[in-house]
């Protein structure tokens, strides 16, 4: 099972970055007035609670203050915009809400650029 971690400005590094060169990353950033960040939060949740802490990791920005630095670094446009992430570098990204079924095909098909 599979869980989420909160990250900051001064986490990302150790937490998304390096991780990321041990397993597929999948950074969901949103923001706390955001109805669709709202949506999205328990379906990716549930999806990444079908696969096995080694697969990949889920964490989770809050978009705010220092925060906003990260968002901008991505070119974030809009919330939610989840962003998986393979050796430091994005592979893949989607914005607003999905279905369980488009969030498992995305983790699956970002998974197998991994291994």
């Amino acid at each position: 099972m599979s869980s989420c971690t909160d990250v900051s400005i001064d986490t990302f590094q150790n937490l998304v970055l390096d991780e990321s060169h041990k397993c597929l990353m999948v950074l969901d950033i949103s923001a706390q007035w955001c109805e669709p960040c709202k949506a999205l939060e328990p379906a990716i949740k549930s999806v990444a609670n079908e696969y096995n802490e080694r697969d990949f990791l889920l964490t989770k920005l809050e978009a705010e203050d220092e925060n906003m630095k990260i968002a901008g670094r991505y070119h974030v446009r809009g919330f939610p915009t989840v962003i998986a992430s393979i050796k430091g570098e994005e592979v893949n990204r989607f914005h607003s809400v999905q279905s369980h079924d488009f969030i498992r095909c995305f983790i699956d098909k970002n998974l197998a650029k991994f291994k």
